[in-house]
Order: C-alpha cells, then sequence, then structure tokens
C-alpha cells in the first residue's frame, strides 16, 4: 500500500530542491546595449552576501521594488524587511524605490519568465558604492505550486541579487486565516527569502557549525528558525505563524544564533 503522508513530503522536498537549484541555471543575457554594467547582478544566489552584510565595497542599499498593479507590499512588510537588514548587517544607507508594472498576463509563471521580465524592466543595477537589488512582486503562482500538496511557493531566490515573491499566493493564503495579517504572511517571506540572499544556509555564507536541514538543502535545522524550509511554501508557513500567534510569541520568526553567527563571520552583525 502506497503511504500517501511519505508521498506528499517527497514532493514537498522535491520541489524544495528545484526552487534552490533553479538560482543557479538561469540564463545569463547578452551585454546591455545601453552600456549599463549588469555583470555584478547576474551571479549565483549567495555571491554577493559579503558585500550586502559588511560596509567595505558597498555602502548603499538600494532595493527596487517592481510590483504588478494592485500588488503592491504593505508598507510595514518593507519596513520589516529594512529593519533586520539594519539589524544584521552594516548598511545603514538604505534606500527603497517602488516601480509599479502592468501584469504579464500569466496563468503561472516559472524562475526563468520571471528572470526574463527583470531584464526587461529592472532598472537599478550595482553602481559605484551602491549595491542595488531588485524584488518582483508578482501577481501570478508558481508553475511548481501544487496546491493538493500543499507545496505553494510563497518567494524564490534567483540571482545574488533578485527575488521574487508570489504576492497573489500570499494574499492567498492571507485570506484563509483570522489571525495573520497580510504583513505578516509578506514578512515572512520576504525576510526568509533575504535570508538566502544573505547566504543562508551555506548558499554563500560559510556555517560556523554545522546546521543545514539533511533533507531540504540550504535551510536550517534548528526549530523555530527563519531559514526553516517550512517558510519556503505556503502550508507550512501558516502552519507556524499561526501557531506563533496562539503561543503570543509573534508572528514570524527570527534566526537561530547559528544563522546569526554565520553572518557574523561573513561581515555582518
Amino acid at each position: 500500500m502506497i503511504d500517501l503522508k511519505k508521498v506528499r513530503i517527497f514532493l514537498f522536498l522535491a520541489s524544495l530542491a528545484l526552487v534552490v537549484n533553479c538560482s543557479k541555471d538561469s540564463n545569463i543575457p547578452d551585454p546591455d546595449p545601453n552600456g549599463i554594467d549588469k555583470s555584478g547582478n547576474l551571479l549565483a544566489t549567495g555571491d554577493s552576501a559579503n558585500d550586502m552584510l559588511a560596509n567595505d565595497t558597498f555602502t548603499k542599499l538600494l532595493i527596487e521594488v517592481a510590483y504588478v498593479t494592485g500588488f503592491r507590499p504593505t508598507t510595514e512588510a518593507m519596513n520589516n524587511l529594512e529593519g533586520l537588514i539594519r539589524e544584521r548587517t552594516f548598511k545603514q544607507d538604505i534606500q527603497i524605490a517602488y516601480r509599479e508594472l502592468p501584469s504579464p498576463n500569466e496563468v503561472d509563471l516559472s524562475l526563468q519568465e520571471i528572470a526574463d521580465l527583470e531584464s526587461e524592466n529592472r532598472t537599478a543595477y550595482n553602481e559605484g558604492a551602491t549595491l542595488a537589488i531588485y524584488i518582483y512582486f508578482a501577481d501570478a503562482p508558481s508553475e511548481d505550486d501544487d496546491p493538493e500538496a500543499g507545496t505553494v511557493t510563497v518567494g524564490a531566490v534567483y540571482r545574488n541579487t533578485s527575488m521574487v515573491i508570489h504576492e497573489s499566493t500570499v494574499r492567498k493564503l492571507f485570506s484563509q486565516s483570522s489571525q495573520v495579517t497580510l504583513a505578516d504572511v509578506e514578512t515572512a517571506a520576504l525576510t526568509h527569502e533575504f535570508g538566502h540572499l544573505l547566504g543562508l544556509v551555506d548558499l554563500g555564507t560559510t556555517p560556523v557549525n554545522d546546521h543545514e536541514d539533511p533533507t531540504a538543502q540550504h535551510h536550517c535545522d534548528v526549530l523555530g528558525c527563519l531559514m526553516r524550509a517550512e517558510l519556503d511554501f505556503g502550508s507550512g508557513m501558516m502552519g507556524i505563524l499561526n501557531s506563533r500567534i496562539s503561543k503570543e510569541i509573534g508572528a514570524v520568526p527570527g534566526l537561530d544564533p547559528e544563522c546569526i553567527l554565520d553572518l557574523q563571520q561573513n561581515g555582518g552583525r
């Protein structure tokens, strides 16, 4: 007899591996005809971890938030992301620039399609002492979603300074809970994915001690940590957020001591 629980776990882990591995495989476009040097923003996930954490090469952080009309993130969630950055990196000069975009009118999106949309719409790239990050808030879910198995993807990283938040999925999850706010779900998605950009776990920032989940590559095995694999997917995320609210400990988890130690050894706070 087939154990359906084991099958669902396998599908979850297979989807997780796909999200992480695709970040290494996005096609790199040809040099920009307008002479903009994009090379520093077309690297693998985690390659700019030290540049984000320390203040040696780049002293300013510019976050370009591109969102489809009607899917702009909450101010609270963006403030929470900025708070994490100030708390765990040495960046203090942080600017967030918003850019409204039309819908690509897709039923779902692959990471390659998201990368192609970035190539068409991104305007902020590394320049001088400014390190640029691009966050796309999509109006379509991931093509890898499997709602029946509970593996709907809330966000993903796919290059060293690029991430996507599937805002349409985030809002569907929010609508299913009477306790969790939209800002809670957005904050969990944003800060978890930004943790990957900072090189967690063993994704550009080398662990001081082994704490990588053996069943979920590049995620933390410490209970209660922001970098747990469950935060990548809808059912796992909502379970964590609801549980924390019921315990009155704050909806969104923070980084555990092991992840913080890793960031500190790579130039962070």
